[in-house]
């Protein structure tokens, strides 16, 4: 089993995402499929609690040994206020 290492930028929650996220709650309530431009602005995924996924201007770096990502802190989209850094296997 391989380890994945993943950075995610997340704006936080707006009047949209509320609407958004109203609609994902009511349509897993009635047990009916979330409209695709709900599921879309989540990602395809549930609504996370810190906001709207924003890709971030991530490079891969390698060195003998060693990998990762670099992130260019002056090129962070200005309304993205979490970074999350996780692994997942």
């Amino acid at each position: 089993m391989s380890m994945s290492t993943h950075v995610t930028g997340f704006a936080p929650p707006d009047e949209r995402w509320a609407r958004m996220k109203a609609v994902w709650d009511a349509c897993e309530a009635a047990d009916v499929p979330v409209p695709d431009e709900v599921a879309s602005f989540f990602g395809d995924e549930a609504p996370d609690r810190a906001g709207v996924v924003v890709k971030l201007p991530l490079r891969e770096w390698h060195r003998d040994n060693e990998a990762g990502y670099e992130l260019d802190m002056a090129a962070i989209p200005a309304h993205v206020k979490v970074i999350r850094f996780y692994n997942s296997w």
